[in-house]
């Protein structure tokens, strides 16, 4: 399949999303963790094609809103293998779930188990989200397992074990286990191993205290896939085979019944199987000063090297040759914002012009699902293809979609 008729059939900016490569990162998951379950993070990217496929290859659902929850249900993706999560949940969000019967919640605070307890129509399954105190080095911006941030309740200060007891005092509610997250991008197996056995240590002293016994363990996601040549990956076999070792003897040690593992990857399924294809609009600089290329989308379709210093390369579309020469760039978006930029010192075919195609290559995860109307631009389309063939997954907005809302 190649981009530039993508391009001509369906314009540029676009997402374009190999199905095939989804599904075997499905696969490799559920072969590198048996017996656990593997919980895909929607946050990371959802449409209802993506539900559909992660569905069809036996994996969970994890969701953060009601509207989530509502791409799910029309992709009629089973209840019971969903979890909602979110540090600031909405009674809308709580509504959808308990509406669609959705298999377990997170509770992130305590304002939670009250109002979900008295939402409830049956008894719902819970996890309590643990901040274990963990820091795993993740990015300032996505750390999420280390004091004095948003997200759970501290490990160290009691208050998770408080968010326990009034779990338990809530009949409507049944405590299914715990759950923790460190944060994004992280290559540390000894952090997630440091977590499951706080975590563990947590679930002995619920079962002495209360005399319940937890069953799930679910150690979250943010395992790191590289984006530029370089960058450090996490190795799941290593991480499965230790993470696996260090529960088994760490419930050996604590005399507490095995409970099954979820591990929650999102960015490591979807990520490598996205590239999104823009058209060159400009060529500046040169003779010394930096040369720009601009193109046709930009931070309203990729936030994230605004949001995170983020950094991707970049590679041009058309054939140029063996022998053309390269320069260093730096590649900007379209939007009225100095902070505009795609990536910084990538190299492209010195005689790259307007009109040429650039792929990017990695844009799977946080890309469409973080895409705005910055200056009143459509998001771009999302492409699945497969096997050769191509069809549209996500529509391109038009004008007419941005008008739709305004009713003023």
């Amino acid at each position: 399949m190649r981009l530039t008729a993508l391009a001509e059939r369906y314009g540029t900016p676009a997402y374009v999303l190999d199905e095939l490569d989804v599904r075997h990162r499905c696969r490799t998951y559920a072969a590198a963790l048996p017996g656990a379950e593997v919980a895909y993070a929607g946050k990371a990217f959802l449409c209802r094609a993506m539900a559909r496929w992660v569905a069809e290859e036996g994996l969970s659902l994890d969701v953060c809103s009601a509207g989530e929850i509502a791409v799910a249900r029309s992709a009629s993706f089973p209840a019971s293998r969903m979890t909602l999560h979110g540090n600031a949940k909405s009674p809308g969000d709580l509504l959808a779930a308990v509406g669609y019967g959705i298999g377990r919640i997170v509770i992130d605070s305590a304002a939670e188990i009250v109002r979900l307890s008295a939402l409830v129509r049956r008894r719902q399954r819970v996890l309590v989200r643990v901040t274990p105190g963990v820091d795993a080095h993740a990015h300032p911006a996505v750390a999420t397992g280390i004091e004095d941030q948003k997200f759970g309740f501290s490990l160290s200060s009691g208050a998770a074990a408080d968010a326990v007891r009034r779990v338990l005092a809530h009949p409507e509610l049944e405590l299914a286990g715990l759950h923790c997250h460190l944060g994004s991008q992280l290559t540390s197996v000894p952090a997630f191993e440091l977590a499951a056995r706080r975590l563990l240590g947590l679930m002995a002293e619920v079962h002495k205290r209360h005399g319940v016994v937890l069953g799930e363990l679910n150690l979250g996601g943010g395992h790191a896939v590289p984006y530029v040549a370089g960058d450090p990956e996490l190795d799941l076999d290593d991480f499965a085979l230790r993470i696996m070792q260090v529960v088994r003897d760490e419930c050996v040690a604590l005399r507490l019944p095995e409970p099954r593992l979820t591990i929650e990857p999102g960015r490591a399924i979807v990520n490598r199987a996205m590239v999104t294809v823009y058209r060159v609009l400009a060529v500046k600089g040169g003779d010394g000063a930096r040369t720009f290329v601009a193109v046709d989308g930009g931070m309203s379709d990729n936030p994230r090297p605004s949001l995170y210093g983020a950094r991707y390369s970049v590679r041009a579309v058309r054939a140029f040759g063996a022998g053309a020469r390269m320069q260093r760039v730096t590649v900007v978006g379209r939007h009225c914002e100095a902070g505009d930029v795609l990536a910084v010192d990538v190299p492209l075919p010195a005689d790259l012009r307007p009109g040429d195609l650039v792929a990017v290559p990695g844009t799977g995860a946080y890309n469409h699902s973080m895409a705005s109307n910055y200056n009143m631009v459509g998001r771009p389309p999302v492409i699945g293809v497969r096997d050769g063939t191509m069809r549209p997954l996500v529509r391109r907005e038009t004008d007419s979609d941005l008008l739709a809302r305004d009713i003023g």
